[in-house]
């Protein structure tokens, strides 16, 4: 089920679409090779690997800074990946789906300014009811 912080959006522009599709097709390759169970630093690895092979720009554990009133915080988050500056992902392989990473994700998304974000569970038995899409 899609989440968005309105009731209406932009349409996702055809670099989004693309992008979304190579994104959802790695999650399954690595999800397929790997299966569930696994820490998530192995597939943050694996992820890594398949966005290089398809020449896909990414910043792994992206720091983000955090403004409070006058003071900034360095480092304060890290996201997981933002791929091509565009799209936020979070990484997760927990057997249960929490809340807060939704809250978190819509945080990053407010924070960093971008629009659309996606959650990956891969600790589910079908990658598809892993992923859980966010837009601002």
């Amino acid at each position: 089920m899609e989440q968005t912080a309105k009731n209406t959006f932009k349409p996702l522009t055809e670099k989004e679409q693309w992008l979304t599709s190579q994104l959802m097709n790695t999650a399954i390759t690595v999800h397929k090779t790997l299966g569930p169970g696994l820490l998530v630093s192995i597939y943050e690895k694996c992820v890594c690997y398949e966005l290089s092979k398809r020449n896909i720009p990414f910043a792994r554990q992206k720091p983000l800074p955090i403004v409070y009133q006058d003071m900034e915080i360095d480092d304060a988050l890290k996201i997981d990946f933002l791929v091509d500056d565009l799209i936020i992902i979070q990484l997760k392989a927990q057997e249960n789906h929490h809340a807060v990473w939704e809250a978190q994700l819509l945080s990053y998304l407010r924070l960093t300014r971008k629009r659309l974000g996606y959650i990956m569970n891969f600790n589910v038995p079908l990658m598809k009811d892993g992923i859980k899409r966010m837009i601002l």
